[in-house]
């Protein structure tokens, strides 16, 4: 039922890591194999875990300072010199207040940089709504030649690395601050593909981040009840694998969708604008519904948004029995 391909034996008890942290190890592993990585960050190297890159290549690390919109600019420049730049700040402020730039200095111009956005969703937690990237799905599948990954956890950050750099063009990276399960097995990470982690006939639960694991506990709990949940792995956000997900919609007939993000633009929008055009099925989305989040604990402002694992499974009854 579970597939084993994809997950370790201990995942209902695995150990926990920051996907944010697992983001820094694949830099440092990258790093090393391609001379030609270079690093930014917009005075966040701690934070968005990409310290530990300065500190075995300080050749290839820059830090501009509180400058998120010329860090872009200078990525940009870097690519078209020759080197493959990631560059990291918080998702609020890249692509949240450079999203000019990466528009016309990534995306239009083709530049093979690559975009970090850590402290996505409001699981950041105590820094509150005005550093909660709760946006930037919405605001970087929008733009055309950009890729979106959302890695569900550290091992998977670790791998996207790699498979950023091998692709061609613009990707945008989405970590997240918690340390939350490690529970995935140390893959090649496919870009456009999504990873189904469960078998299931009557509901097909669709997420994206530290959901995806919230979603195979939930899955697990309703089995015991007498509902089998297929749950699909979207890290890959665009490109999206319709064809996996088009084939669990058909099979089930019911899908929910689970992101900390905005249900508008994220992954619940492209989901849905998928089956309203190929394969008209009744929808789900739990997320952020038009609203921000707020200062606390990260798993009390769960709570508060209805993104918790009680409020998840509710959610899902609830709409099986609608």
């Amino acid at each position: 039922m579970y597939n084993d391909k994809y997950l370790i034996p201990e995942w209902r008890t695995p150990s926990k890591k920051a996907i944010r942290t697992g983001m820094g190890e694949g830099l440092v592993v990258s790093g090393g194999e391609h001379e030609d990585i270079v690093v930014l960050t917009a005075d966040l190297a701690e934070s968005t875990r990409v310290r530990e890159f300065a500190e075995h290549y300080p050749e290839r690390f820059f830090d501009v300072g509180v400058a998120e919109q010329n860090m872009i600019g200078v990525a940009a420049g870097l690519s078209f010199s020759g080197y493959v730049p990631f560059a990291s700040s918080y998702a609020t402020f890249s692509p949240g207040r450079s999203w000019e730039q990466i528009r016309v200095s990534v995306c239009l111009s083709r530049a093979n940089v690559k975009i970090i956005g850590s402290h996505a969703g409001v699981s950041s937690g105590k820094n509150g709504p005005s550093h909660q990237g709760t946006e930037d799905i919405a605001l970087m599948r929008v733009l055309p030649n950009m890729v979106v990954l959302a890695p569900a956890d550290a091992q998977q950050a670790k791998a996207i690395i790699e498979a950023a750099y091998n692709h061609e063009g613009p990707v945008y990276i989405r970590t997240t601050r918690p340390e939350t399960p490690n529970f995935t097995k140390p893959l090649k990470f496919e870009i456009g593909k999504a990873y189904k982690y469960r078998e299931g006939k009557d509901i097909s639960l669709v997420a994206c981040g530290i959901q995806v694991y919230d979603a195979l506990i939930v899955a697990e709990e309703l089995a015991k009840e007498g509902v089998e949940c297929e749950v699909i792995n979207v890290s890959s956000i665009k490109p999206l694998d319709e064809q996996t997900i088009l084939g669990s919609a058909k099979k089930t007939g019911r899908v929910v969708t689970i992101e900390d993000h905005q249900i508008n633009g994220g992954l619940g929008s492209v989901i849905a604008e998928l089956l309203g055009e190929r394969l008209p099925t009744k929808i789900k989305r739990i997320g952020l519904n038009d609203r921000f989040g707020l200062s606390g604990e990260w798993e009390d402002v769960y709570k508060a948004v209805g993104l918790d694992r009680v409020s998840i499974k509710q959610a899902v009854i609830d709409y099986l029995h609608e």
